[in-house]
């Protein structure tokens, strides 16, 4: 069990970037990175300086629109040490970690900030705090990691009223697990590292691993329908999470852990991805599983995308169960292989000379190695005789479908560095480089259209903004009738006044061709407000009216994080 922790020892990232102040993106380690930057966005690293970091100090912060009385009542519920108002507390709880955000926390745009963060310890104090802020007509933020992309913890810069932001961080201990049933229940303030280091202690895990790991928490992953790159074998996060316990200002709801649900509509599905529209998630229980006695991640090549996506497909068909499957597109590929750091060893020398020589050797058999070559993982865990079965079972399918198995040394490397790209974007807007993603869920059938034509709406999108940029996709979360794709874009911009201009439109462009072709307006990045222009194209209507009216109707005054989803 953790110790009890007061508000100013919750983990948090700094204010205007992701993750701690003591990490940063390094590229004089990584010998190709500096050549690949500059011709694929004509970024010249040896000759450019990275803006200085940010100074809170430089910006004028708003004063905090909450009244004394307010103020006093709200802290009251929780004690004064657990009531944040200072600047830098209000502005990190302020913005998520969007580019939008990110530019205009960088760029001193505090036209509208939060008033004060509050952290309580029980459901008590958080319904004393959204009963005081109803009955007051004040504005509620539920807040996780902030690590949302989509503006989900963003307030509106038209608000006029109060805005509190409800950090429930000090809510963070696994209660209880049932053995038996493979259930844990968890308060939803837990981030998750914190989680599995506590699942971990007791021989369990719960198998969700999103790219924002370290810096999310449980009921920010319920909240927005978050899923973990290890979806293939554990689930989403509506798989995962089979009861909840959410507080609203006239009570609590709780969901049962049950196999199956024949209720009626369901309770529990309205809530999952309602991001704090309903009320504020508190509790969660979800499913766990014992330990794996060995994982690995094995690395393939293919000699380019179609070729991979038919190895993907074949796999997910097959009677194998891996952990997660991943594939790189050509460009993400070279990306990845950019990023490779100078050999510090003879190990590390000899694993570059053998790399040399099999892209040499792979160039002659008439394989693209710099554009169309594909970089795959797939993760196997279970036991020694479980994994080889599996992984002799994928590197047939891999080489029917014309590809190569590399082994575990690239998938190794992969698995420890995989929550570090954020870092990079922080990195790049400090040099003019807005960097972001997009994703979608598509078939099998339309996988591959979905990929071409999507590609096609950003370079044409550039064209007529006459600038450059670079685009690089993979494939992940593997289902039964399709997979996700996950877009990455980086453009560099020529000033701030330009800047939210041109990332707009570059951004429109790519979503707007997901709705062209069937996909999803995101596979796990909620709505927000970032993605709610396409929202009505993504449920009809009809669809945006029904969500409107239970919103409206569990929330009339529009108290509970309002013109999330939908406004």
């Amino acid at each position: 069990m953790n110790s009890p922790i007061s508000a100013r020892e919750v983990k948090r990232h700094k204010w205007w970037g992701w993750g701690l102040d003591d990490i940063t993106f390094r590229w004089d380690n990584k010998p190709a990175f500096p050549g690949f930057a500059k011709s694929k966005i004509g970024m010249d690293l040896e000759k450019l300086t990275p803006a200085p970091e940010p100074q809170l100090s430089d910006y004028d912060v708003p004063a905090s629109r909450l009244g004394a009385e307010d103020r006093a009542a709200l802290a009251g519920i929780v004690g004064e040490d657990n009531f944040l108002d200072d600047d830098e507390y209000r502005v990190v709880h302020s913005f998520g970690r969007s580019v939008i955000d990110l530019f205009r926390a960088r760029t001193g745009d505090f036209a509208r900030i939060v008033d004060a963060v509050i952290y309580p310890k029980s459901d008590d104090e958080v319904q004393q705090i959204l009963a005081y802020i109803v009955d007051h007509d004040l504005v509620a933020i539920p807040y996780g990691g902030g690590s949302s992309i989509s503006g989900s913890v963003t307030p509106n810069v038209d608000e006029k009223r109060p805005i509190i932001t409800i950090n429930l961080g000090r809510m963070r201990e696994v209660i209880s697990i049932d053995d038996t049933s493979g259930l844990a229940r968890v308060e939803a303030g837990v981030y998750g590292p914190d989680l599995e280091e506590q699942l971990n202690e007791l021989g369990w895990t719960m198998g969700h691993f999103p790219d924002s790991f370290t810096y999310s928490t449980l009921g920010g992953w319920a909240a927005t329908r978050s899923t973990g790159m290890q979806s293939d074998r554990y689930g989403d996060i509506e798989d995962i999470v089979r009861g909840l316990r959410v507080v609203r200002p006239d009570g609590i709801v709780e969901t049962k852990p049950i196999p199956g649900r024949d209720s009626g509509s369901s309770i529990h599905e309205m809530i999952l991805g309602s991001e704090g529209r309903l009320g504020i998630i508190t509790e969660c229980t979800v499913r766990v599983h014992r330990m794996a006695e060995n994982r690995v991640v094995i690395a393939y090549m293919f000699p380019d995308w179609e070729s991979g996506i038919r190895g993907m497909h074949a796999i997910a068909r097959s009677e194998v169960h891996p952990v997660f499957t991943r594939l790189s597109d050509g460009p993400e590929t070279a990306f990845s292989l950019s990023m490779l750091k100078e050999p510090k060893d003879k190990k590390g020398e000899i694993t570059r000379k053998v790399q040399d020589t099999l892209f040499a050797y792979l160039r002659k058999k008439g394989w693209d190695t710099e554009n169309e070559m594909c970089m795959s993982y797939v993760c196997f865990e279970g036991s020694k005789s479980q994994i080889s079965r599996e992984q002799a079972a994928v590197k047939k399918i891999v080489k029917k479908a014309g590809g190569i198995t590399l082994g575990a040394g690239p998938g190794a490397i992969y698995d420890q560095k995989k929550f570090d790209t954020p870092y990079l974007r922080d990195f790049l807007l400090g040099l003019n480089v807005f960097g972001d993603v997009s994703d979608t869920g598509t078939t099998w059938a339309r996988i591959n259209e979905m990929h071409s034509k999507v590609y096609d709406a950003f370079y044409a999108k550039l064209d007529e903004l006459g600038i450059p940029g670079f685009f690089f996709c993979h494939m992940s979360h593997s289902y039964h009738q399709g997979a996700c794709l996950y877009f990455t874009f980086a453009v560099p911009y020529e000033n701030n006044e330009v800047m939210l201009e041109q990332y707009t439109a570059i951004k429109h462009a790519v979503q707007g061709e997901f709705q062209k072709h069937a996909g999803t307006l995101s596979h796990h990045h909620a709505v927000g407000t970032e993605h709610q222009p396409w929202i009505e194209e993504e449920v009809g209507p009809i669809g945006v009216k029904m969500m409107r009216d239970l919103y409206e109707t569990q929330d009339p005054g529009k108290n509970l994080n309002p013109g999330k989803i939908v406004s």
